[in-house]
């Protein structure tokens, strides 16, 4: 009956008007990121030194990387290496015991995270927090509060043009990203109707929302059904494409990580053992003995040896 009620022909009628379209500016500047080669474009977050302890143990221990404008940089290493707990230091969530960050050429090092998250900081959890009594689109709306223009609850009360033309920029938003994640189907279900695959998309979702220009996932494919880890992959090379954002992924799922990921970063006891292509990370012996326990085979979790990602 609640369907019936509040949920029957609510589809939005810019729906019938035809594909909603990544914005003309976004696309146009991830064009020329695949134009451009990875080590000539700018550096968007930059870790030095990070360093993180807890009582006499040290989770992270001096870790230095970078990450540039379009790329995906993969974090592995087996559980312990502190992959979460750097995410958890970049995002604001930890306070750093060394290091510096550099965001966007803003340094964040001392900000919380609410002011690293309005300079373009967006992450998602292993655990999808969406809301499961609200729809697809609703959730998706929610991810957008930041960008929302007026706030003013007079406004509103009246509905003044302003508001309108606010909620229909919201609403136009919300149809691009379900079309770019391919959630029309379940754009009017309720979350908590959807399988564990579906939730991690509308995750994603409300994490673009947001309008990222560094995106943190972590263990997207966790929970997920091997299907739909498979279809995760292009999926997540879709989203770096048509919005030219940055993406450090950490993931256990191997031929997930080495077909997406520009560039590897594997990390033992806090500390990175080396950086490089899918190649050379997964042929370094070090990786092999600490990572996969000393057998190569152990990577085929998802189906074939995936290839690494070719760029001009």
């Amino acid at each position: 009956i609640l369907r019936a009620v509040f949920l029957q022909g609510s589809d939005d009628t810019r729906q019938k008007q035809g594909k909603a379209k990544v914005p003309a500016v976004v696309a146009k500047r991830a064009a020329e990121l695949r134009a451009t080669p990875l080590e000539e474009r700018p550096v968007l977050l930059e870790v030095t030194g990070l360093t993180k302890r807890f009582g006499g143990i040290t989770a992270v221990d001096d870790v230095t990387f970078d990450l540039r404008e379009g790329e995906i940089l993969g974090l592995i290493g087996p559980n312990g290496a502190g992959k979460t707990t750097i995410f958890d230091l970049v995002s604001g969530h930890l306070d750093l015991d060394g290091g510096r960050l550099v965001l966007g050429g803003v340094d964040i090092t001392d900000m919380g995270a609410d002011r690293r998250a309005a300079l373009g900081l967006g992450r998602s959890f292993q655990d999808a927090r969406i809301f499961p009594a609200m729809t697809v689109a609703e959730n998706i709306a929610i991810g957008l509060e930041r960008h929302i223009e007026v706030r003013d609850h007079l406004s509103s009360l009246l509905d003044l043009p302003a508001v309108q033309a606010s909620e229909d920029d919201v609403a136009w938003t919300v149809d691009d990203l379900v079309e770019l994640m391919n959630l029309g189907a379940f754009r009017n279900k309720f979350v908590g109707e959807l399988s564990t695959g579906s939730r991690r998309i509308v995750d994603l979702a409300m994490a673009i929302a947001h309008d990222p220009r560094v995106l943190l996932l972590d263990e997207p494919s966790s929970g997920i059904a091997q299907k739909e880890t498979e279809a995760l992959g292009p999926l997540l090379t879709r989203i770096q494409q048509e919005t030219g954002c940055g993406m450090l992924v950490i993931e256990h799922d191997m031929p997930l990580i080495t077909t997406i990921s520009d560039e590897i970063v594997a990390l033992e006891l806090g500390a990175v053992v080396t950086r490089g292509s899918a190649e050379e990370v997964l042929s370094d012996e070090r990786v092999v003995s600490a990572y996969l326990g000393g057998d190569i085979d152990v990577i085929q979790r998802s189906g074939a040896t995936a290839t690494t990602r070719r760029r001009s």
